[in-house]
């Protein structure tokens, strides 16, 4: 049968099992909204396409599915790349489809141009300018594969106005896609297993370095039986975290910038650091130079450019982190042949004493103003940990990626690589969405929360009941910190004070429920009275100590062997 290349683009969104999408419509890309009226596909009207984007983010985050965003062209298309940026640092899958021009006026500075297919190149794992109507069921089938597959990553399809108007013979994609140049080793080379697990059984002072990857590839269960198979102490990245239980005993918690004193030491005085899934980033080694001075690595990684790019493997192993640890258990199970693997008991006991002894606390006097970590921790306790919790960026993300205990992935969901302000919102959104059994509570800064407020209207017409506990220091508070700890206190247009607008109000105007906390006294009755409300989103607004700041804390490019636990330890 023949249909226009806009059904067919529907029909083949269908195909791939896609039942929600985000987007904004315009001209360029009104043609596929059109055949959307029939679809059985939700489609959720973001107010912004930045927001769309992040929204398809925090469905894919949340689910483990592709998420779908869809703009027009020109500022459209320009709009998503934020949020393909973001997903393309935190491999995260979406496909994000776009309206174009007429093929005709490509070039030619038309109205809502834009050269979306080079804007968008470095900020995707790859993309399509589609100018053969009949590709457009295979170019979708791909897109979905490409996105989903390997290091997850974004996948843009930009499709030509015309293009879209054209009609095709219907033909339903091929199951197997085959992409000359496109095949993800999965599987460890078996002599790199043997080398692996001979010196995880010779090392004294082990390190499991978990990264994103573990979570991406479904493989919480293995790096739980390495672990305690072989008596390693686990620390998980900012987007590991969940992927091994915080209340374990061989938890360490989050290194680097502001990790926990225990998991940036150990990794400073292990002799082995077993990499799986994470990729040396900047904010967990700090000055690469001095990072993890006495240890030998095993780096275990899909994307072989990871492998060495930022520190040299002793062993480098390509594959999936699920396939490569269960290799690894595998391998060591037939070497230890019944044995009990290395206790470690001397480098675990040194390791409690520092999770004993250096830890950072804070003073929550009943008639002082709310701490911010009091906010983090009576979430926590009056949930019960029982959330998906999804920050934006900044002190408050900090806080509450290391004082809420996660027990399971993808319970957690943030803007690592990016750190794009405005992400929790539009993200709360699309985990909601996907998970709309679990509890969704966004806890977001008040700078960040400004970013995207808009969106606040798509959760309250859509009947997207989230909850976003606005963490208000009025200020730009990580910022605030660095200008506070190196510029000498010159809080050059970070206070946000003279022009804070009423978040209650606010809240109301948009179709939401506005609370408020300015007490200690009212932050456990506010957050149980959030709790009760479902049918509709709710702003909680907490109003809390402009002063305090995030510790630990190693400067950016410092040594992580100099870790300040306050203000003094930088002076």
């Amino acid at each position: 049968m023949k249909i226009t290349v806009a059904t067919a683009l529907i029909k083949a969104l269908e195909f791939e099992g896609v039942d929600v999408m985000f987007g904004h419509p315009g001209g360029a890309i009104l043609p596929a909204y059109d055949p959307l009226y029939d679809s059985s596909i939700r489609h959720i009207l973001a107010r912004h396409e930045q927001g769309a984007g992040h929204m398809a983010e925090g469905y894919a985050q949340a689910t483990g599915r592709v998420g779908v965003a869809m703009a027009t062209s020109g500022p459209g298309a320009t709009n998503l790349v934020t949020s393909l940026a973001n997903a393309y640092m935190d491999s995260v899958p979406i496909v994000a489809i776009t309206g174009q021009v007429p093929t005709h006026a490509i070039g030619n500075d038309a109205f809502q141009e834009a050269h979306t297919w080079g804007i968008t190149m470095p900020a995707t794992k790859h993309n399509y300018l589609v100018t053969d109507p009949t590709d457009i069921p295979d170019v979708i089938h791909e897109a979905f594969h490409l996105a989903g597959t390997g290091r997850p990553g974004p996948v843009l399809v930009d499709l030509p106005k015309d293009i879209l108007n054209t009609e095709i013979e219907w033909h339903t994609p091929t199951g197997q896609v085959d992409l000359p140049g496109y095949k993800p080793n999965t599987k460890g080379h078996p002599l790199q297993i043997r080398a692996a697990v001979e010196l995880i059984l010779s090392a004294e002072r082990p390190v499991l370095y978990a990264g994103g990857g573990i979570i991406a590839a479904g493989a919480s269960p293995q790096l739980l039986e390495l672990a305690e198979k072989a008596n390693l102490p686990v620390t998980t990245t900012l987007m590991a975290r969940g992927a091994f239980p915080d209340m374990h005993p061989l938890s360490l918690g989050m290194p680097g910038m502001h990790g926990t004193y225990a998991a940036i030491t150990a990794i400073q005085k292990a002799d082995l650091l077993i990499a799986i899934g994470a990729r040396f980033d900047d904010r967990v080694t700090g000055n690469p130079d001095s990072f993890a001075p006495h240890a030998k690595v095993i780096h275990a990684d899909i994307d072989p450019s990871e492998i060495g790019k930022v520190r040299t493997a002793e062993v480098p192993i390509v594959g999936d982190a699920r396939i490569v640890l269960d290799q690894l258990i595998s391998k060591l199970d037939r070497t230890l042949d019944g044995r009990e693997a290395p206790a470690h008991e001397d480098w675990l006991e040194t390791i409690r004493a520092w999770q004993r002894d250096k830890v950072v606390g804070y003073d929550q006097e009943a008639g002082g103003p709310i701490k911010p970590q009091y906010v983090v921790e009576e979430l926590y306790r009056i949930t019960g940990g029982d959330a998906i919790v999804v920050a934006g960026v900044g002190q408050h993300q900090m806080w509450a990626s290391v004082l809420w205990k996660y027990s399971k992935p993808r319970t957690w969901i943030n803007s690592g690589g990016l750190g794009t302000m405005g992400y929790a919102i539009p993200a709360a959104i699309g985990a909601k969405v996907g998970m709309p059994d679990r509890l969704v509570y966004a806890i977001d800064g008040d700078g960040c929360f400004q970013m995207t407020m808009q969106e606040l209207t798509t959760a309250s017409t859509e009947g997207v009941p989230i909850k976003i506990a606005v963490i208000n220091n009025n200020n730009l508070g990580m910022v605030r910190q660095w200008q506070r700890l190196f510029y000498d206190g010159r809080f050059s247009q970070t206070e946000l004070t003279d022009h804070t607008p009423d978040y209650v109000k606010l809240a109301e105007a948009l179709g939401c429920v506005g609370l408020r906390a300015e007490q200690p006294s009212e932050v456990a009755p506010v957050i149980e009275k959030s709790l009760a409300i479902n049918d509709r989103p709710v702003v909680v607004e907490f109003k809390v100590d402009p002063d305090e700041m995030v510790f630990p804390m190693v400067p950016a490019g410092g040594s992580n062997d100099n870790v300040a636990l306050s203000v003094e330890d930088l002076k």
